[in-house]
């Protein structure tokens, strides 16, 4: 039965907009977003054009990532409120986040305009200004793609040097990535070490020549006695991701795995995470599957920390280098000819089928609509048919769809992952659609559990809960959008 977030008294018996803007904001404080947004729809139901409660909401779904809807409500609150500084503020990070910079910048002028000795606001424009210098320049001085020379080109592995003093394991003449050379590498990444320039290079030069030749859409079979265990986000949180080896087993041809997208951004150790699976699939390419995912791709690395991350802990070039090998990163696995993963979801038209999914050429940045984009950043919906996407990027799509392509296709299921989920997954869509998350304790501000999903030979699904691993603590790496966006400046005329 379903639990009112408060008590369910009408307005006329006591409940005003400051009580339940109250309530709502004690679920934000307590890192529930989702009941937080629900609570502040209900608050604006009883006032409609409350410029504080709509800015309200817009946090809580730019905490959520859902920045389409914070948009919208930041909007609304300055349409009732022209003054209000804080919603400028939300619409403006929402609008950078999606990479919309000379909007965000039309924004932070504005706070920084009405409040011109706020610090917080100082310094979203300025760091807004740089993007924005920053992308003109790369777009000014970019050569047609057919002329647009590789990283990889440019990497000759056997001239580097191991510094003398390296005291991990070393790789053969061979150059082969072996268990115990993985088994090291994770041991110096759990003490905060790292492994050799030259091993780093090594690493993401074999993964390159690897992920290259696959398909786009990968088939995978899973035969009689044997099972597939599937990991959705993991965001560099990288003691959780080993939890998820001491419990289950680490990957092999006898435990295979599938990691379906978001490797990097948010946590401090995406470099270890995405360095440790690569290096498993290198050891063993049936060992490990991976799918890419919204976080895959250059423009949410440059603003969620993890090309900061590899500039930091290696060279501007590896971190060059990591958006290349992502362009050849599948968009999404077939399990046993009858389960469809894929990181997002699906698509804002019917009739799309497995083999147009084949055709895509994924070899380069995303698009900003049609199915590339849609497969890392859809979700599914309540509401049938199609709805704007509330992240303001892909499609929310209702169960029919779900239905209508899996009887096309003849799939069974769609299982995917992208977004937190109390419990570490969730069954929706008539049981036909599953979602995976595998970060528990998200970024920090989130009481989620993770959760990793076993399929067996005969496509039964069972799940096994994560709780959070213990971490050790590092700082950020230099992202306007790191794990928890700063406060906004406080407006003059009342607080949140």
């Amino acid at each position: 039965p379903h639990r009112p977030l408060w008590s369910d008294r009408s307005a006329g018996m006591g409940e005003t907009p400051e009580t339940l803007k109250a309530a709502a904001n004690a679920l934000f404080k307590e890192h529930k977003y989702a009941k937080a947004v629900e609570a502040y729809s209900r608050a604006l139901e009883v006032s409609p054009d409350n410029a504080i409660l709509l800015s309200n909401r817009a946090f809580a779904h730019v905490r959520l990532e859902n920045y389409g809807s914070a948009i919208e409500d930041a909007s609304k609150a300055i349409e009732s409120d022209p003054n209000y500084i804080k919603a400028y503020y939300r619409r403006g990070t929402s609008q950078y986040a999606l990479g919309h910079l000379t909007d965000a910048l039309k924004d932070f002028k504005t706070v920084c305009r009405m409040q011109p000795q706020d610090r917080d606001g100082r310094m979203k424009l300025k760091e807004c200004e740089g993007a924005l210098r920053k992308k003109r320049f790369e777009e000014a001085i970019a050569a047609p793609e057919e002329e647009t020379v590789k990283v990889s080109s440019t990497v000759d592995v056997d001239a580097m040097v191991i510094d003398s003093t390296y005291d991990g394991a070393r790789l053969g003449d061979d150059k082969v990535i072996t268990k115990a050379f993985v088994e090291d590498m994770i041991a110096r990444f759990k003490d905060q070490k790292t492994i050799a320039f030259k091993y780093a290079f090594e690493i993401l030069m074999q993964s390159k020549a690897i992920l290259e030749a696959l398909p786009t859409l990968v088939d995978v079979p899973v035969p009689e006695g044997t099972h597939f265990t599937v990991c959705g986000d993991v965001h560099g949180q990288f003691f959780d991701m080993c939890n998820i080896f001491d419990l289950n087993g680490p990957p092999s041809a006898e435990n295979p795995y599938l990691f379906n997208g978001d490797f990097v951004d948010r946590g401090s150790y995406s470099t270890e995470v995405i360095m440790t699976l690569l290096a498993y699939k290198c050891m063993d390419p049936s060992c490990v599957h991976l799918v890419r995912g919204n976080h895959e791709t250059a423009a949410m690395n440059k603003m969620y920390g993890f090309d900061g991350e590899v500039k930091a802990k290696y060279s501007v070039k590896l971190a060059d280098l990591f958006q290349e090998v992502f362009q050849y990163l599948p968009l999404a696995v077939v399990l046993g000819e009858k389960v469809f993963v894929v990181h997002g979801g699906l698509f804002s038209r019917d009739g799309v089928t497995l083999d147009d999914l084949r055709k895509i050429d994924r070899f380069h940045e995303p698009p900003d609509s049609g199915e590339f984009c849609e497969m890392l950043w859809s979700d599914p919906g309540p509401a049938p048919g199609r709805q704007p996407s509330k992240r303001g990027v892909g499609v929310a799509f209702g169960a029919d769809v779900t239905k209508k392509f899996l009887e096309l296709n003849g799939l069974e299921l769609v299982v995917r992952s992208h977004e937190v989920k109390d419990e570490g997954f969730e069954v929706d869509h008539d049981g036909k659609l599953i979602t995976v998350f595998s970060a528990p304790n998200y970024c920090g501000e989130f009481d989620n559990a993770g959760a990793m999903m076993t399929v067996d030979e005969n496509l039964m699904c069972s799940f096994q809960i994560l709780k959070p691993a213990e971490r050790k603590l590092m700082g950020g790496f230099g992202s306007m959008m790191g794990s928890r966006p700063s406060t906004p400046p406080r407006n003059k005329a009342g607080g949140k």
